[in-house]
């Protein structure tokens, strides 16, 4: 695992982004296209808005999934994840090939479904974050490490739904949904390359047990440790209780 450490998110964001640019045009160059999922939250605003500004990617040939959604949340919501990705990926860029997770249906028949999708061929690229408690899209802890599903429908826990109202997404604990569909751990270690967006204190914690803790389900960010190429991107404050030294700490 590379782990980079920058000053403040923006800087982060910016660096990020053009590691995440030149996978995409490298991609496109060698094979024709590129396969791509897509994480959301307030950890990727800096990231993406720098992403969707960078020259020379060719959009119409980037295929794009997502991490996770809420199950029972409308398009509509400010918190909708499906929302975000067309807001902030799909209409900047022009991408056309997109499939989104439909938290308003079956849940389960939308993880099979889009997870048929997913399975056609590999995956080149993850964009992921670390939530307050360990969680890794939405595998809460104990995360699930054996499955082989490429998505599920799964329980939030109160942390992760907490870190929510915190974020400002909802009003109240009880307006954010109880469950959600996710990409598994395992489908996202099946990538060629993972890059993780990590800013903010109340980050710390986490990402200190998911890099010097136990490989564990109670840490699920952890499982990052088992791919060999993940670049975790931290600024100063996310990366504040590491106790070894890292790539560009003070």
């Amino acid at each position: 695992m590379q782990i980079e450490v920058f000053e403040d998110k923006p800087t982060l964001g910016r660096t990020a982004a053009e590691h995440a640019a030149e996978l995409l045009r490298d991609c496109i160059r060698k094979q024709g296209s590129a396969r791509l999922v897509a994480a959301t939250g307030a950890s990727q605003f800096e990231f993406l808005d720098a992403l969707t500004s960078s020259a020379g990617i060719d959009w119409n040939r980037v295929e794009v999934f997502h991490l996770d959604e809420y199950v029972g949340l409308p398009v509509t919501h400010p918190a909708s994840f499906r929302r975000y990705i067309l807001e902030r990926l799909i209409r900047k860029t022009g991408i056309t090939q997109y499939h989104l997770l439909d938290g308003e249906k079956d849940p389960h028949v939308v993880a099979k479904e889009v997870g048929k999708e997913l399975a056609v061929k590999p995956v080149d690229i993850v964009f992921a974050g670390i939530g307050e408690n360990g969680h890794l899209a939405f595998n809460d802890p104990p995360a699930d490490f054996q499955t082989e599903e490429p998505y599920l429908v799964v329980e939030l826990d109160e942390a992760c739904r907490q870190q929510q109202v915190g974020e400002g997404w909802f009003k109240t604990l009880a307006e954010v949904p109880t469950k959600a569909i996710s990409m598994s751990v395992r489908q996202m270690l099946k990538a060629k390359e993972i890059i993780v967006i990590v800013p903010d204190a109340r980050k710390a914690p986490a990402v200190k047990a998911c890099l010097e803790g136990e490989l564990s389900p109670m840490a699920p960010a952890s499982a990052l440790r088992q791919h060999a190429n993940v670049t975790l991107y931290l600024d100063k404050n996310s990366a504040s209780l590491l106790s070894r030294r890292v790539a560009g700490a003070d």
